[in-house]
């Protein structure tokens, strides 16, 4: 007996569908399963989870606007993520680029916060941190172009090199640091939230939408109609089928990398300009792994940049809704979500290759079965 696996020549899209919708029902259940192992009731902690305590919260606005902070981030960086993955850039140093972005972004806000206005700072905040960014992703591609050096190997040692900056920032109590807080006798960042913040826009007497929210939507239309229905994005494209494709059709291969790598590493920079203008603060946590969040989402959305959004979301239901749960269940640890993120992750992509593959079974002397 023998077994091959073949490729599909097509799957229908409802039997994609099904086959995506059953593998994050059988990754609930596996949850499942071990929440009643502890002796919680799968069904109230899965309820507490996805609604995260919202139902008869008084305050529920307030969860929604935690909720957003979260959201934000993660799904700016998945979409930036996903440029260089569709030219097969496998760039696996969000965090690394959204650390620097942070400093930028936090340098202009304590510099430049007391004395321009406040418009003008946050744009400053915002440029800084996309030009940092992408230029420490722009040195990764021009290292790749130039050497041919392994981008996966140089962006995720990078993403330590940007974190360790990051803690020296924070431990170093010498008079030239001014990301510190001089009142303080403990090294703690300075908070500049009285100083400079991105504005939100009132809807109803409670809640109010970060502007940052907006910005973030934009941005993923921009990009979508960027890769489908821009020239740049035919030759992200066609670099990522086939780079001697890209080269015998007269493009600039070199050029596409270097300009697609930095415009990615650009918007994680972004997203963390968001990130500090809407906390006010630097911290040694400030990318709550959004980096390497990022990267799962933007595979499990396919690269779509519109499912990016709703994966996105679902996945700060399970992060921001378990710490609400932890509360309520203390059996079980916060980081119950990552696991299950994990779970689906594995059973998704074992899902999306039966979707391009099947199983055949070749016994002796007999038909393939499969």
């Amino acid at each position: 007996m023998k077994i091959h696996i073949v490729k599909r020549d097509t799957c229908p899209f409802w039997k994609k569908c099904c086959y995506y919708a059953g593998a994050v029902l059988l990754a609930l259940l596996l949850g499942a399963a071990l929440l009643a192992s502890m002796g919680v009731d799968p069904i109230a902690y899965y309820t507490r989870m996805f609604t995260m305590g919202t139902v008869g919260n008084k305050i529920a606005y307030k969860v929604w606007i935690n909720y957003l902070k979260e959201l934000v981030p993660l799904a700016l960086t998945s979409v930036a993520l996903s440029l260089a993955f569709k030219m097969k850039f496998w760039n696996i140093g969000g965090e690394g680029q959204f650390i620097l972005g942070a400093i930028g972004a936090a340098f202009v806000a304590v510099k430049a916060g007391p004395i321009l206005p406040g418009w003008l700072t946050l744009t400053l905040m915002c440029v800084a941190a996309m030009v940092v960014a992408g230029l420490y992703g722009l040195f990764v591609a021009a290292l790749k172009v130039r050497f041919g050096t392994n981008e996966t190997l140089m962006t995720l040692m990078l993403n330590y090199v940007a974190l360790y900056v990051l803690i020296f920032l924070g431990e170093d109590k010498g008079a030239w640091n001014f990301f510190l807080d001089p009142d303080s006798l403990r090294p703690v960042f300075a908070s500049f939230s009285d100083i400079i913040s991105f504005p939100s826009i009132p809807m109803g007497d409670k809640f109010s939408l970060n502007i940052c929210v907006v910005l973030t939507v934009l941005i993923g239309v921009l990009v979508y109609v960027y890769l489908k229905h821009t020239k740049h994005g035919y030759e992200i494209a066609v670099v990522g089928d086939s780079a001697g494709s890209a080269k015998y059709a007269g493009m600039k291969v070199n050029t596409i990398v270097l300009r697609t790598v930095f415009l990615s590493a650009a918007l994680i920079g972004l997203a963390a300009a968001f990130k500090v203008g809407t906390a006010g603060i630097l911290s040694t946590a400030i990318t709550d792994d959004v980096g390497w969040t990022g990267i799962i989402v933007a595979w499990l959305s396919q690269l779509n940049t519109a499912v990016i959004f709703v994966v996105s979301a679902l996945i700060c239901v399970l992060h921001y809704g378990s710490t609400v749960a932890a509360a309520t269940f203390s059996q079980v640890d916060s980081s119950f979500a990552n696991m299950l993120q994990g779970v689906i992750l594995f059973l998704v992509l074992a899902a999306d290759f039966y979707t391009r593959f099947r199983v055949v079974i070749v016994k002796k002397g007999g038909k393939d079965n499969g």
